[in-house]
C-alpha cells in the first residue's frame, strides 16, 4: 500500500482570458476546476496505474468537501483530517498571452491537528510506502516532515520525499527510499550550478552519503538520471513532442517509479515507467491517463 500526504492541498481554478488587462475588467472565455497538491497528484497517477493507495492530509470547509468529492470520483481512497477553521485553499490560474498564478495560503492548522495527523500514520505497515511531497504551509513548523519520519523510523516503511532545501536535507538521516530533486534543486542544495552528467552524479552521490537510498534527478530536456542504492547510474531521455504543461510531471514521475519498483523490484523498469508518466503528463492538459503512459513507455529507452 502507498500512502501520500499533502499538507496544503488546493482547488486550482483555471481561467483563460484573450488579453489580460490590469486597468479594466477581464472576462474569461473558459473556466475549469482541478484538484491540486503534489501528494494528491501522486495518488491519482498511482490509481491510474492500478496501484492501491490512500491520500492523507488536511482539508477544511466547503472547498475541502469539493476536493474530496473530486478525488472520490477518481476512485481515490481518502483519509483526510478535517480542520475546524477555514477552507481548503483555491489557487487562481489565469492563462492569457502570459500566465498569472495566485496561490492562497490555506487554512489555519493547529498543533493538535498536527499530532492527529502524525498519530494517523501509525496505521502504515512494514513494506508500505509513505510519500511526503511538496512545500509546507506557512503556519506549520519547519520540522514537520522530520517529525513524521521520526515517528515511523525503524519500522521498515519505504519513505519517498519530494521536496526542496532544508525540508529535504533534514529527513535524509531517516534514509528515505527515494528522493527526486530536479537538477536546479540539486544544485541549490549545495550552492552550485549543476550542468553536466558528471555534476548530476557527483551531487546525487553526496545525497546518498547523507542518507538517501535512491536519488532520481529529473533534468528537463535531458531526461532523468537515477543513482540507485546499488551504486548504478542509469539515464533515460525524453519523448519528442509538444509540451502542453509541465505541471504535475514531476509528481507523475514519482508515482511511476513507485509503481514500477513495487511491481517488479527492478530499478530500470521503475525509471522507465517513471519517465513515461512524467513525459505523458507533460503532453496533456492534466495528469496523464493510463493509455497515454503505456504509449510513452513503449517509446522510451534506457540509455
Amino acid at each position: 500500500m502507498v500512502y501520500t500526504v499533502t499538507l496544503n492541498p488546493a482547488l486550482d481554478y483555471i481561467m483563460q482570458v484573450k488579453k489580460l488587462r490590469f486597468d479594466d475588467i477581464n472576462r474569461s472565455y473558459f473556466e475549469d476546476l482541478h484538484y491540486g497538491g503534489k501528494g494528491i497528484n501522486v495518488s491519482v497517477v498511482l490509481k491510474r496505474l492500478g496501484i492501491a493507495n490512500k491520500a492523507m492530509g488536511f482539508i477544511a470547509g466547503f472547498t475541502g468537501d469539493r476536493l474530496e468529492e473530486m478525488l472520490i470520483s477518481e476512485g481515490i481512497d481518502c483519509d483526510f483530517l478535517r480542520l475546524e477553521k477555514g477552507d481548503t485553499r483555491i489557487n487562481v490560474k489565469i492563462k492569457s498571452e502570459t500566465e498569472l498564478d495566485i496561490n492562497a495560503r490555506g487554512p489555519q492548522i493547529e498543533p493538535e491537528d498536527i499530532e492527529n495527523l502524525i498519530s494517523g500514520l501509525n496505521k502504515i505497515q512494514p513494506g508500505d510506502y509513505l510519500v511526503l511531497a511538496g512545500s509546507i504551509p506557512e503556519n506549520l513548523p519547519d520540522d514537520i516532515y522530520e517529525r513524521m519520519l521520526s515517528e515511523l523510523n525503524g519500522r521498515g516503511i519505504n519513505f519517498v520525499v519530494d521536496t526542496t532545501g532544508d525540508l529535504l536535507l533534514r529527513v535524509l538521516k531517516y534514509k528515505p527510499f527515494l528522493i527526486k530533486p530536479n537538477h536546479h534543486e540539486l544544485g541549490d542544495l549545495f550552492g552550485v550550478k549543476v550542468q553536466s552528467d558528471e555534476d548530476v552524479v557527483l551531487y546525487a552521490k553526496k545525497l546518498q552519503e547523507l542518507g538517501a537510498k535512491n536519488v532520481l534527478v529529473s533534468r528537463g530536456s535531458k531526461g532523468a538520471t537515477l543513482l540507485d542504492e546499488n551504486g548504478k547510474v542509469t539515464n533515460i531521455g525524453i519523448i519528442e513532442g509538444k509540451i502542453v504543461s509541465t505541471v504535475g510531471s514531476g509528481d507523475s514521475m514519482v508515482a511511476g517509479f513507485i509503481a514500477g519498483y513495487s511491481d517488479t523490484g527492478d530499478f530500470s523498469h521503475a525509471l522507465r515507467l517513471g519517465a513515461a508518466c512524467g513525459n505523458a503528463t507533460a503532453f496533456c492538459n492534466a495528469l496523464a491517463e493510463a493509455s497515454d503512459i503505456q504509449s510513452a513507455y513503449k517509446k522510451l529507452k534506457i540509455n
